[in-house]
């Protein structure tokens, strides 16, 4: 098996680009990690990088004169990894319309939400806000559009009676971690493509409760429900 060569970007600690990284030991994982590449010479993710034997390389943007260049060596670096996949692993910046649509179809990012609902930062807090019963994460592809992309696969928790941002982002990060290289593998491995602004699975794809699934919930109902919390959601 070939397996697709994929770099992932971070800013700061990487717990995401981890969980990829340990998908991706499996032998029959479809993707490789060739390297991390962060904006941020003190990214925790950096150092994890290395200790998991990947080549880590910091190319801070305050070093460069404009945006252009830093992703001119953005773009170097990633030919010299060879990667034919970006991963944006809590990459906190930006990318230009130029570098997105030369990685169209090939890279990747997740967002702390059920898209299109809660685009941008702050997601569980206004997810609590706004009283939801259901909340979760999105894997897509990266458009000009920000949060805006293709997606590929979700994952739903349901949002407890008392909780907290933080314990929110707990239940859900979980499942970022299991979705994230689930989704990468679908991409990797021919079973998902990005085709006219749409996700494309092929037809031997398993989209549904298998290996590879574009929907996750929860193993258990119990790690997040008790019969009180259930008995909130139920008419």
């Amino acid at each position: 098996m070939t397996k697709k060569k994929t770099a992932i970007l971070i800013s700061g600690r990487g717990s995401n680009m981890t969980a990829l990284i340990r998908a991706a030991e499996e032998a029959d994982y479809p993707a490789e990690i060739v390297g991390v590449i962060s904006d941020n010479a003190d990214a925790a993710g950096l150092a994890a990088a290395k200790a998991s034997g990947l080549e880590a390389i910091a190319i801070p943007r305050a070093e460069f004169p404009d945006k252009a260049a830093h992703e001119a060596a953005i773009e170097e670096a990633l030919d010299g990894l060879g990667a034919e996949i970006i991963c944006l692993a809590g990459f906190m910046r930006l990318l230009s319309g130029d570098f997105v649509k030369r990685w169209e179809g090939r890279m990747l990012n997740v967002h702390p939400s059920l898209l299109p609902l809660f685009k941008g930062l702050n997601s569980h807090k206004r997810a609590l806000e706004a009283g939801m019963r259901i909340h979760g994460c999105t894997v897509h592809f990266v458009t000009q559009e920000m949060d805006g992309g293709p997606i590929i696969a979700q994952a739903a928790v349901p949002v407890l009676p008392h909780d907290t941002e933080e314990e929110l982002n707990a239940r859900v990060l979980k499942m970022e971690h299991q979705t994230y290289p689930m989704a990468l593998a679908l991409v990797a491995s021919g079973k998902a493509a990005m085709e006219n602004g749409r996700t494309v699975f092929a037809r031997n794809a398993n989209v549904g409760w298998g290996e590879y699934s574009t929907l996750l919930v929860p193993s258990s109902i119990e790690e997040v429900f008790d019969i009180e919390d259930l008995a909130r959601l139920t008419p």
